[in-house]
């Protein structure tokens, strides 16, 4: 580590005048205060700062390619005291031609930390602002937060993220990092400042959102500025949709869809998977080759977000007596799992922002003879109806999961359903528990939340050949994420920590002392001193890590998870076939998974499903052990998103540019039909998450078809509409080819 001392730079160029509240803790161009700044792997290689083209005055730190290059300041002797602030502020420029990740820890006397990743966008400088109490758009009801830099007072501003604590009245450094560069990164700094009120925080979350439930930070072609606007958008693609749907005609399709090309396939009434030649099918119940597309989350509810005690970011809503006050609501998505920890606003009044938008494009006009105007209401059979006309003008033929269950019932498009079991049974936390712990299947109480949420699902449907099948739960955390033994088997961990009356415990230690017989016979298998068996069934029992030394340990854990996921996919296998013997079940949906558990889905489902936010699905999962199981696959989620069209978030899988989106698609479902094992994708989802964050989890993706106006984004629906529609005619060629000579 290198110590260097600043020298004092006088110079009448430019500077960035100080924020209201702002005051300057240390300058490297104008030095007045003695701070130690400190290097390690880091350099500061010219004597004088620089001017930038913009006319500022900054200077430039370089970080040599190592894991963890450093600049630290801390104040000469004791310590700061930053009791009255409430942002730490740099002002700072990449040194790149590109955008720069610049992580920064502020620590203090008692060895607590806070922490910020900042990301440096290429071009001029701008004001970085760190809350000092730890702060997120999650705090503010959503995913991800307004676009930044920001423009306040004059200023370019980048407000971040703050996670951790310290003690303000005793700041002993302040370190800046550039993590793992492969190349020497230069980075321009001017001052470190503090701030002393939150004002531009308030003002970056005020008036965010218009009265259409769109970002006001922004403007793309399909922003709507006026109600007529929506009314010739609609008009517009209604006539688009007829003549795609008179295309669509003519395709060689059967009642739900099915190819009429090539060999066909026994007819039993209801979907089905079959195998012929190499590849995996689904077939519809007329006996012919069904290839899924479908899209998840085709309902009209999913423009609701809370606005209670947040109201000052929307700009617009509507006032009491106003007839878009029907489109009120309340709610409460406390729930306590993970997906609502961190969250502010996650319950009391929403608004619907995309049912007041349907209304304002097709509602009914009021009375023109003086008499009350009614409460607009969703005109729910014309969205159904227009709805389904896209989904099968755009090449869909699939409704997927939380979909309206009205749209299945036109009978249009085949459609599938999930399973929610809900009970009083044990749960385990395997250390991810975002949508909540592990379901205990050990617990009798669970194979009767089974029984009843199977039968429930099952009442209007048993008999209907419209539906596809049931998918059991969604994204279970079957592991925490993360490669380490505590990750991976997070099942086994989290189950022996538990107390002796959750029925997994009792299974697992079952299992153990049936193979080992004592505490002697296990101490020495797992290469632990365990004095008692009954150490064991303590709350709280640390497991150890497996080890090449000690075998036995992972074969255990593994065993353990192996019976876990047999017996959970059994008992909803079991009660599927009792109470709905004609419908498939489509798996677990699987975002993070154990071999255990897929091996366990294949032996026990009709399909496995997997949600893949990635390129290509077999980079979400080894494909060649997939075929090992021989069984078919669903894609049961994809996505591809950008920040470019309102809402703030780009979704787990971020593209540069809503006109990347297509070809990302088209990729994505050119991969997935060269997999033999592969019978569908499905898209997540049909339209736009609210930009202030949706109800459930405060998400608020760029992710839809359709925007949450409803106006259909037409650049990446034409490129959908293509892609599908080559994916359909690609398997009816492959169809067509004569069958192999055997």
């Amino acid at each position: 580590m290198i110590r260097r001392t600043l020298p004092v730079v006088f110079s009448l160029l430019f500077s960035a005048p100080l924020l209201a509240g702002q005051q300057t803790l240390f300058s490297f161009v104008r030095p007045a205060s003695v701070v130690n700044v400190l290097t390690q792997d880091a350099s500061l290689p010219q004597y004088n700062a620089e001017q930038t083209a913009e006319g500022e005055v900054l200077r430039r730190v370089v970080f040599n390619p190592v894991a963890q290059p450093a600049l630290r300041l801390a104040p000469q002797g004791g310590a700061w005291d930053w009791s009255a602030g409430q942002a730490l502020t740099l002002r700072l420029q990449s040194g790149m031609d590109w955008a720069l990740t610049v992580d920064v820890t502020v620590q203090s006397s008692d060895g607590r930390t806070l922490t910020s990743r900042i990301d440096l966008p290429a071009g001029p400088a701008q004001t970085v602002m760190i809350p000092l109490k730890a702060s997120s758009p999650l705090s503010q009801g959503m995913r991800a937060g307004p676009p930044m830099p920001w423009t306040f007072e004059g200023q370019r501003l980048l407000l971040t993220s703050s996670e951790g604590a310290v003690d303000l009245a005793q700041v002993t450094s302040i370190s800046l990092s550039i993590p793992g560069p492969k190349v020497a990164q230069s980075l321009l700094i001017e001052k470190v400042g503090l701030q002393d009120d939150d004002q531009a925080f308030k003002a970056a979350y005020s008036e965010l959102i218009d009265a259409y439930g769109q970002s006001t930070r922004g403007r793309w072609p399909e922003k709507i500025v006026g109600d007529e606007q929506l009314k010739a958008a609609d008009n517009r693609e209604q006539a688009q949709l007829n003549a795609w749907l008179a295309e669509r005609d003519k395709l060689k399709l059967d009642t739900y869809g099915g190819l009429l090309a090539g060999p066909t396939f026994e007819a039993k009434g209801f979907f089905r998977t079959e195998k012929r030649d190499g590849r995996w099918y689904l077939v519809t119940p007329d006996g012919h080759p069904f290839y899924s597309l479908g899209v998840n989350a085709v309902a009209a509810d999913g423009g609701r977000t809370y606005v209670a005690g947040r109201e000052g970011m929307f700009k617009g809503l509507p006032g009491e007596g106003e007839a878009m006050n029907a489109f009120y609501g309340e709610g409460n998505n406390d729930d306590g799992n993970a997906s609502s920890q961190g969250r502010g606003f996650k319950q009391g009044r929403w608004f619907d922002f995309y049912a007041a938008n349907l209304q304002r494009t097709y509602g009914k006009p009021c009375p023109q003879d003086g008499t009350a105007c009614p409460a607009p209401a969703l005109d729910a059979q014309r969205w159904q109806a227009h709805t389904l006309d896209r989904l099968q003008a755009w090449g869909f033929n699939t409704l997927g999961n939380w979909s309206d269950p009205a749209l299945g019932q036109a009978r249009r498009l085949p459609y599938t359903l999930p399973l929610s079991i809900v009970g009083d049974y044990a749960s385990i936390s395997t250390g991810m528990d975002w949508w909540g712990r592990m379901p205990d299947p050990f617990d009798p109480r669970f194979a009767m939340a089974t029984e009843r949420a199977v039968a429930i699902a099952a009442r209007d449907h048993r008999d209907d050949p419209w539906l596809i099948g049931y998918f059991a739960d969604n994204e279970l955390a079957w592991a925490a994420p993360g490669n380490d033994p505590k990750a991976r088997y997070g099942l086994a961990y989290g189950t022996l920590r538990l107390t002796t009356d959750v029925p997994a415990k009792r299974a697992f230690l079952k299992q153990l002392r049936d193979k080992y017989r004592n505490q002697q016979g296990l101490s020495k298998a797992w290469g632990i001193e365990l004095t008692a068996w009954e150490l064991m069934e303590d709350p709280g029992f640390e497991a150890p890590l497996p080890n090449p030394e000690h075998p036995e340990i992972e074969r255990d854990y593994q065993y353990f998870q192996q019976v876990f996921a047999e017996t959970y996919f059994k008992t909803i296998s079991d009660a599927l076939k009792w109470h709905a013997p004609n419908h498939l079940l489509l798996g677990g949906r699987y975002a993070v998974s154990t071999p255990e558990a897929v091996q366990a889905c294949a032996r026990f489902c009709d399909v496995l499903s997997f949600n893949f936010y990635t390129l290509k699905p077999e980079d979400g999962y080894d494909f060649a052990r997939l075929a090992e199981l021989d069984k078919p696959v669903l894609v049961s989620e994809f996505q591809f998103g950008s920040r470019d069209r309102g809402p703030f978030w780009p979704g787990p899988l971020e593209v540069a540019r809503e006109e990347d989106r297509g070809p990302a698609y088209a990729n994505f479902l050119k991969a997935a039909m060269a997999q033999p094992m592969i019978v569908g994708a499905h898209w997540f989802q049909y339209f736009d998450q609210p930009a202030s964050g949706r109800l459930l989890d405060g998400e608020n993706g760029h992710l839809g078809l359709v925007a949450i106006t409803d106006v259909s984004y037409p650049g990446f629906v034409e490129a959908v509409r293509r892609s599908n529609l080559q994916s359909l005619t690609q398997l009816r060629t492959e169809l067509d080819k004569p069958a192999p000579k055997k």
